[in-house]
């Protein structure tokens, strides 16, 4: 499959609400099973860390809140912070309708050269162990584990 074209821009702060919203529900799933919380602490927990990680909305500093867009459409979104000494991915989404498509390879390859357009030589990221989707979309794209944490149930 060949990867297709994107353009991140910065969101309106209309798909910012929007998004916010998403963005917690997706984080919420999870870190909701690996902290062992119930759905409704897990989505409380989400929207916490998000506001504290965006305290001026989409223009927080130090933080690119983007759409990912094919030609005028919106197919997904990618959250990355420049703050650490390396830039972290807290969040890639691809709309429901247009997965596996290869949006979220062209959506990390596009989030990549804006990284590398800023002058750094690394990015990091975060993936919960229950998304094999994502898990081999990283491996894929030449990501290692840098640290895992593992739990077993008793």
């Amino acid at each position: 499959m060949s990867t297709p074209g994107v353009s991140l821009r910065p969101m309106t702060e209309a798909e910012f609400e929007v998004w916010k919203r998403r963005n917690a529900e997706s984080f919420a799933a999870g870190v909701g099973p690996a902290r062992g919380l119930s759905p409704e602490k897990a989505i409380e927990f989400a929207h916490t860390e998000v506001a504290k990680l965006l305290p001026d909305g989409r223009d927080t500093e130090h933080h690119l809140v983007w759409m990912a867009c094919a030609g005028d459409e919106p197919v997904g979104s990618l959250w990355i912070s420049t703050k650490p000494r390396i830039p972290f991915i807290y969040g890639l989404e691809v709309d429901a309708a247009h997965r596996g498509k290869g949006y979220g390879r062209a959506i990390m390859l596009a989030g990549e050269e804006e990284i590398r357009r800023l002058g750094h030589t690394h990015l990091d990221l975060n993936v919960f162990g229950n998304n094999p989707t994502a898990i081999n979309l990283y491996n894929s794209l030449g990501y290692t584990v840098t640290s895992q944490q593992m739990r077993k149930q008793l």
